[in-house]
């Protein structure tokens, strides 16, 4: 596993495509953070205000708070007129401002985005928000199982003749929500660099999520998909994409879609496709899965790994967490990074000329948050009232 320098990050590590922009997040939870660790991983200086303690579940300790890696991160009170003044200077000063709460709330501290409009005009406003800026449910609270609920993904997830399963918080929270943040800002800055003149990003995350459920809908536009969960190819109603119990209690998972791959997938376990029926035909599919899944039942998963070993059978084992990071293939690429002890995702995308981005946890020194901020250009008295020198 690649070894990442154990060090806070510093003022002379910021490097990346990224690198000399400056970034203000606005402390929270999902979207935001996981949108300001993707920009710290390109190379920009993200300066977090974290809010005073509040009381939040899931809330990892600061060596394990991967979202906030490669950050610099402030405990500061927008409410104190020190801390205000802080935060806001910060802001105007910052090529993008990262925030997640509900429609107002900036605005109810003087920290909208018409307060920078003329201090700041090349700013980078981007708003990660559940619903949305606008519209009936924009001040309204929700979480990820909330907005796939509403537009239609959470149905489409679980296993046929059971209730819909939310897939952790990734699709809303981070995929249509974090990500969708990502592209909006990333997008903006581009545009900035031929108009000179910033904007407001509003990424909603139901919107994001159905982003992603595009094909989906797709193929329901075109009757290739059936309303019911679990009947389909993708949703465990084809018993070539599905996972099966192997000897010893644990799972291979099988996504042998195209017909090639599947044909290899039938003859490595020894079944001849006729005895299964005609694999287009749905109502052939819970015969065949029977079958596979008697003659998987066979073996243990790493025997099974072994089986298919340099096939195409598109058969792999559904690993936990620990297995995931200790996997040859991982390995191999250095997907992931060692940070006191603890194993977590590489950045990525690769790119050619940044092709290993440091990792390194979150800084909360003073002195290097009051040395960043002097280089934005922070009056010194705005930066001493603001920090305390410890």
């Amino acid at each position: 596993m690649n070894e990442a320098r154990t060090n806070a990050v510093s003022l002379e590590q910021q490097v990346g495509p990224l690198a000399g922009n400056k970034v203000v997040e606005m402390g929270g939870i999902g979207p935001a953070p996981f949108a300001g660790m993707m920009l710290a991983d390109l190379g920009a200086e993200v300066v977090r205000f974290a809010r005073p303690a509040t009381t939040q579940l899931l809330r990892p300790p600061p060596e394990a708070d991967f979202l906030s890696r490669n950050k610099f991160s402030l405990t500061v009170d927008a409410k104190s007129e020190a801390g205000h003044k802080l935060i806001h200077a910060a802001i105007s000063a910052a090529d993008v401002l990262i925030e997640g709460y509900r429609p107002g709330v900036m605005e109810s501290l003087g920290l909208g985005p018409e307060v920078f409009a003329e201090a700041n005009p090349g700013l980078v406003y981007g708003r990660a928000t559940g619903w949305g800026q606008t519209g009936p449910l924009a001040g309204k609270a929700g979480h990820d199982i909330n907005y796939i609920a509403l537009n239609g993904i959470l149905d489409a997830i679980g296993h046929r003749g059971d209730r819909p399963v939310p897939p952790l918080n990734l699709v809303a929270d981070y995929g249509g929500g974090g990500m969708l943040l990502t592209v909006g800002i990333l997008a903006a800055l581009f545009e900035r660099a031929s108009s000179g003149k910033g904007q407001t990003v509003d990424a909603a995350m139901v919107e994001g999520a159905s982003l992603l459920f595009a094909a989906v809908r797709g193929l329901a536009a075109a009757g290739l998909w059936r309303p019911n969960r679990g009947t389909n190819i993708l949703d465990s109603g084809a018993h070539f994409y599905d996972t099966y119990e192997t000897a010893d209690a644990k799972f291979i998972a099988v996504g042998c879609l195209e017909q090639t791959f599947y044909v290899e997938f039938l003859a490595r376990l020894d079944i001849d496709s006729g005895e299964l029926g005609n694999r287009k035909d749905p109502s052939t599919w819970d015969g065949a899965r029977e079958k596979v899944a008697a003659v998987i039942a066979t073996r243990t998963q790493d025997e099974w790994v072994q089986h298919f070993e340099g096939s195409d059978a598109c058969v792999t084992p559904v690993l936990d967490m620990t297995s995931a990071a200790q996997h040859p293939h991982p390995i191999a690429r250095r997907s992931f990074v060692e940070v006191g002890g603890q194993p977590q995702p590489a950045p990525a995308p690769r790119l050619s000329n940044h092709p290993e981005a440091d990792v390194h946890p979150c800084s909360s020194d003073g002195n290097a948050i009051r040395e960043l901020l002097g280089t934005w250009g922070l009056a010194d008295h705005v930066i001493q009232e603001g920090i305390p020198t410890e």
